[in-house]
């Protein structure tokens, strides 16, 4: 488990007990699984040495969300920590409900939406010690997915976006040949996250995966087959600083930046799934 991160059990109070360790031992609040060097943090019995760390992203901003801390305290390992993000390609002229989601963030028409949340994501990699991978796929709105129920339903039979991401992610993968690969488990159901989670499942099936965030903070307990992690207060801070570089998702996620810090200070976890429990959510169940 790399420096920075203690295991829980998902629920509330382990995190303030988690704190109170970090204040009195603080220089020693994690213990590796793997002796001499940080490990993987999840699954259990993982390999023991890990130097290069891919984290697949459908959005601009859901792999820090969902496990900036993790890649963080990668990154102080000494880990070379890559997030690529899938759905990263511009439109001109948008319209209709992706037209409506640009300007729900208080964006202009005009506004290349997607070129802004690129250089978003740079700021936030950057802040987390990573380096960033930007793929020119179309996102949901933009594939025929005309309104927010839509969104989170099941995946379109006329949509190939899984096998149009697994084809983008092979020579990704076959260049940067990691040790480890992270991708997201798929709670909250968004039709993005299960296309990314269904492509790792075929040409990476033994990704480690995340709990989604924020829809991750509607159970009060972790999902079946999930085990969060505890991030510590110097992991937290990278993490809300990687958080709020993406500017233009914080009033629309949060409400503000101070909501946000006050969100992100309350769930300091992290959850992460073996694969074999993906099936745990259902395509078309909302968490």
């Amino acid at each position: 488990m790399p420096r920075g991160l203690q295991l829980g059990r998902g629920r509330r109070h382990d995190c303030r007990d988690l704190r109170a360790a970090s204040r009195q031992r603080r220089a020693d609040i994690v213990r590796s699984r793997a002796a001499g060097r940080p490990g993987l943090p999840f699954p259990r019995g993982a390999a023991s040495a890990v130097s290069r760390v891919l984290a697949i992203s459908p959005h601009l901003d859901d792999a820090v969300f969902s496990a900036g801390g993790t890649l963080a305290a990668h990154a102080d390992a000494g880990d070379v920590v890559t997030v690529v993000t899938c759905f990263t390609g511009s439109v001109a002229n948008p319209a209709g409900f992706a037209l409506a989601c640009q300007l729900d963030k208080g964006l202009d028409k005009d506004a290349d939406y997607m070129a802004l949340r690129r250089a978003e994501d740079v700021v936030a990699c950057a802040a987390i010690g990573a380096r960033c991978v930007h793929l020119p796929l179309l996102e949901a709105p933009h594939r025929g997915y005309e309104n927010a129920a839509a969104l989170f339903g099941a995946l379109k039979a006329s949509d190939d976006a899984i096998e149009t991401v697994a084809e983008a992610l092979r020579p990704v993968i076959a260049r940067r040949r990691p040790d480890i690969i992270y991708g997201p488990c798929g709670v909250g159901g968004h039709v993005d996250h299960l296309a990314v989670r269904e492509a790792l499942a075929r040409i990476a099936p033994g990704a480690v995966l995340w709990e989604d965030f924020p829809y991750a903070m509607r159970e009060a307990a972790a999902p079946r087959g999930i085990e969060r992690a505890c991030l510590s207060d110097e992991i937290l801070e990278r993490k809300t600083a990687a958080v709020l570089a993406y500017r233009s998702q914080i009033g629309f996620q949060f409400g503000s930046s101070e909501d946000a810090r006050r969100t992100l200070a309350r769930w300091r976890y992290e959850g992460f799934a073996k694969p074999a429990v993906t099936a745990s959510f259902p395509s078309s169940h909302a968490w």
